[in-house]
């Protein structure tokens, strides 16, 4: 008796929701991203955060080699304890009567300018501490441990992805049915999560090349699982309010076509038996394809090795 063949299969189910409307291809966008640099040039002695953590606000992130920083405070503690000790000296002959007022007010002012520059090395060593500015995700790191961070230069970035923004191109022709309340669906087949996107932000500009105008989708995050970079399907629904049509949806990769042109998928059998349905398929949805007709929820289908089937193959899974 001929073994089983071994093949990869899927439950075919309905999580792939889409509105009644149109549909388009979207980027998830972070809500904001705040590039965070030391104020001065330095070399990094340690990056205490890793990509993709989350950061509160005033957390430390990197700390810069102070060892020049404390020599320079170090020399202006000295420089405004020599001035003021100089003041109380003086100030005894001011007081007296001894010491000429011009004398008196150079003396008053050597005080000062020590102040201000203790004032400012305080600060060039506070600065050698990197803190957070906002809350958030680390997105990326620019900067190592070991190198030089120079005035400016964007040592990490922090992401606010409590709300992201789906980026979504529209052809001129159809940017004037896109409104600002419209209902939409957004579908992100890395993260297997389908949610109702909330208020849209219209582009004012068209691309040159492409005759297409952005629109941003704004999206609550509060799990966290939409990041950005990542394709999401996004459909329009027609009415304000109307209920979405579930789709039963199976990866592109298990539909393949017939010689007549016709559309197929292996199906699996209660007794572990392999059956060519014919199917009608809809809208592409990333790696998945959506299915009108043909299956029914809950039937398996063949993801991987159909290649060796023939009809009432018997297979293990």
């Amino acid at each position: 008796m001929k073994a089983p063949t071994s093949v990869k299969t899927e439950v075919v189910n309905g999580t792939g929701s889409m509105a009644n409307g149109q549909s388009y291809v979207g980027i998830i966008e972070e809500r904001e991203a705040t590039a965070v640099s030391f104020t001065s040039m330095g070399v990094v002695k340690r990056m205490l955060v890793n990509e993709g953590q989350e950061v509160g606000r005033g957390q430390l992130i990197a700390e810069m080699d102070d060892t020049q920083a404390r020599n320079l405070l170090s020399a202006a503690e000295a420089a405004m304890s020599q001035a003021n000790d100089a003041l109380e000296r003086f100030k005894m002959l001011h007081d007296a009567g001894s010491l000429p007022e011009v004398q008196w007010v150079e003396i008053q002012s050597k005080v000062d300018q020590a102040k201000s520059q203790h004032e400012i090395a305080k600060k060039n060593l506070a600065d050698c501490q990197l803190t957070a500015p906002v809350s958030g995700i680390i997105g990326k790191k620019m900067v190592g441990a070991g190198e030089t961070a120079m005035p400016s230069q964007a040592v990490v970035t922090i992401l606010d992805i409590s709300h992201v923004k789906v980026k979504v191109a529209i052809p001129e022709a159809e940017i004037s049915g896109i409104t600002p309340t419209m209902p939409s669906t957004i579908f992100a087949e890395a993260a297997q999560t389908t949610i109702s996107g909330g208020k849209i932000e219209k582009g004012v500009q068209a691309d040159a090349l492409t005759h297409t105008y952005d629109i941003r989708v704004n999206v609550e995050n509060r799990d966290r699982k939409l990041l950005p970079g990542m394709v999401a399907s996004v459909s329009f629904g027609s009415e304000k309010g109307k209920a979405n049509s579930e789709k039963l949806m199976v990866p592109v990769t298990s539909v393949q076509k017939a010689a007549d042109g016709t559309m197929f998928v292996w199906t699996i059998d209660k007794d572990n038996s392999a059956h060519r349905q014919t199917v009608s398929i809809g809208q592409t949805m990333g790696n998945r394809v959506t299915v009108d007709s043909g299956i029914t929820e809950g039937q398996r289908v063949v993801t991987e090795g159909y290649q060796k089937l023939s009809e009432g193959t018997r297979v293990v899974f």
